[in-house]
């Protein structure tokens, strides 16, 4: 395993696989997808590497990497694995601030920047980065500021002059290369404080490429994978280093909003996403129900329930299912199942998994339904991704599967999952007070995440964290209801509000283009959308809706009173994290005003 150590991976991998395929990248000036085979990614490796030498990179240096998905990322990495320096991925969205906290916490020198937006945002943070010594910046597009003395063109970057010795100096630390070398710095969004910078070793990707081997059986190189989520989340960086250990095609989607677009170009077999992606899946899909009408609506929620029997209620329990079932899912599975899977772009799906949040009930329920393969799983930066996952039909739907070969989880105190194994991070950069509170003297590291084990199976509860005391002393755990309410065709964000309050209530953004078509079918006219939000005809339907879906939930944990957000949560605001987090402290400050409407008498 040790031979497959970062820094010598993809060169392993060119000797093997030598012209085929290894990542893929849309061209967006052409419309079309360009190959770099196995063989071509290795030398571009080693070409960063050498520049990387020869501008003065030395062992154990932090280099910064801030970008969106771009195969020049994983040149930037592998780059610096090969000199025994550690990558450190910024979000394409931080901002100017984040950008310094990070390139200043890390005495980065070098900063690889991606498009226009990264740029800027890079050489404005520049006079307050004292380290910061040079922009490499990756699109060719890029337009320099008439002051810039000191970036260089990625393409300019890998022509610098290098002599054997430079090339001696690379395949040196390469060969000295350690699985306790660090690989990575990964700094945590922060909800609620300052980012922490999450240390990954090389020895805790190993680890996560043996375990995965182990647990993702039908995992192959024939597989071809959609690279969506941002490298810089350890949950698509580990996957993608882990798909690239494995043999597979890596297609790297290039802007996110554009995903529905590339998935149907590249028609992948696997992807990792996050629960919001199979939501809005599901709720297309309840919308197309919706607007159906007679034969076709009722054949749709019969090959739903047909589905929910076949998977879920029989195979899901090594079960054969009934003679007329297997007949009706059969004719399904030609019909109505492949026409989701094609018109979603995800007819060749081999498995997929999914992590980051908890995963609505309703939504996990349909996708297995449907006959795809979504692996419910759990992780964290500090676990470098995966703690447990399912497999394939052994899978209980509201768990998030089996811990990983190898890895110690048990429950300590308030519930609280702890962990120990190869795979955990050795602490936090230059947080050795923090490391100490979070990683106790035995080794186990304190996730923050209450849950249970039964019968091998891990189940989270809630984030202790995020617990919020109502002042009838009532414990919340928001994070619960806004799952179950997120489904809600009508819902895009929910924010739980509740803590030191009298009941709970939410600031809830709806999905405005169903809103503005339902006022339109009831007759209601409003001259802005801030208007519409209030309208009291508008606020009724939302809230039979809301009661629906939150039956379940016990008197005292039932919204009470909500408002209608006319825009979204936004990162521009800091309301949300580069994950799409929501920023409580943040957003409480921000709709002080509209919070404090909510609990007047």
């Amino acid at each position: 395993m040790n031979n497959y150590h970062l820094s010598r991976l993809i060169r392993k991998q060119a000797l093997k696989y030598t012209t085929r395929t290894a990542l893929r990248y849309r061209d967006y000036e052409t419309a079309q997808w360009n190959d770099v085979s196995w063989s071509d990614f290795a030398n571009i490796i080693d070409h960063t590497a050498w520049a990387m030498a020869a501008a003065g990179v030395v062992e154990e240096e932090n280099i910064g990497v801030f970008s969106q998905n771009k195969p020049e990322c994983l040149y930037a990495d592998f780059g610096a694995f090969a000199n025994r320096a550690v990558g450190i991925p910024l979000y394409a969205t931080s901002s100017e601030s984040q950008v310094q906290y990070i390139v200043n916490d890390a005495s980065i020198r070098y900063l690889f920047v991606g498009e226009q937006y990264q740029y800027d945002t890079a050489f404005r943070a520049l006079p307050h980065c004292p380290t910061l010594e040079k922009l490499i910046i990756f699109d060719e597009h890029v337009k320099l500021n008439p002051q810039d003395t000191i970036s260089v063109y990625f393409k300019d970057f890998l022509q610098q002059q290098t002599d054997d010795s430079i090339r001696q100096l690379v395949e040196t630390r390469r060969a000295n290369a350690s699985e306790d070398d660090l690989a990575n710095i990964l700094y945590t969004s922060g909800t609620t404080g300052e980012p922490k910078g999450v240390m990954l070793h090389h020895s805790c990707y190993i680890e996560q490429f043996r375990t995965h081997e182990v647990k993702l059986k039908s995992m192959s190189d024939q597989d071809v994978v959609m690279n969506f989520l941002p490298l810089t989340h350890v949950f698509e960086k580990t996957w993608t280093f882990f798909c690239l250990y494995m043999g597979c095609t890596v297609c790297v989607n290039l802007r996110p909003a554009d995903i529905q677009m590339t998935i149907k170009e590249i028609r992948p077999s696997l992807m990792c996403a996050v629960p919001r992606f199979w939501e809005k899946v599901y709720a297309g899909v309840q919308e197309k129900i919706n607007q159906s009408g007679g034969i076709q609506r009722k054949m749709m929620l019969d090959a739903i329930r047909t589905g929910k029997i076949h998977n879920i209620e029989y195979l899901r329990q090594g079960k054969t299912p009934p003679f007329c079932i297997r007949m009706k899912y059969a004719f399904y599975e030609k019909t109505i199942y492949k026409l989701l899977k094609k018109t979603i772009g995800l007819e060749n799906g081999n498995f997929f998994p999914t992590a980051g949040a908890a995963i609505p009930y309703d939504v996990e329920e349909f996708v297995h339904s449907v006959g795809i393969d979504m692996i419910a799983g759990y992780g964290l930066t500090e676990s470098t991704a995966t703690v447990s996952c399912f497999w394939k039909d052994n899978y209980v739907l509201g768990a998030v599967g089996t811990p990983m070969p190898g890895l110690e989880v048990k429950i300590g105190e308030n519930n609280e999952i702890l962990l120990r194994g190869k795979s955990i991070t050795k602490g936090y950069y230059r947080k050795e007070a923090i490391t100490r509170e979070t990683i106790d003297a035995e080794g186990w590291f304190h996730t923050g995440d209450a849950g249970y084990i039964k019968d091998g199976m891990l189940f989270l509860t809630e984030r202790i964290k995020d617990l919020f005391k109502t002042s009838n002393g009532k414990y919340i755990a928001p994070q619960a209801i806004e799952t179950k309410l997120v489904v809600d065709r009508y819902i895009d964000q929910i924010a739980i509000i509740a803590d030191q309050r009298k009941f709970v209530s939410a600031l809830i953004v709806p999905v405005y283009s169903l809103l503005e078509e339902y006022a339109k079918q009831q007759g209601i006219t409003c001259n802005t959308r801030a208007e519409l939000m209030q309208h009291p005809q508008i606020i009724t339907m939302m809230k039979e809706r809301i009661d629906t879906l939150q039956q379940q939930f016990a008197h005292y944990e039932q919204i009470k009173r909500f408002t209608l957000i006319p825009e979204p949560f936004s990162m521009e605001r800091g309301e949300l994290t580069n994950t799409l987090k929501i920023k409580r402290p943040v957003l409480n400050q921000n709709y002080a005003t509209a919070i404090e409407e909510m609990y007047k008498e």
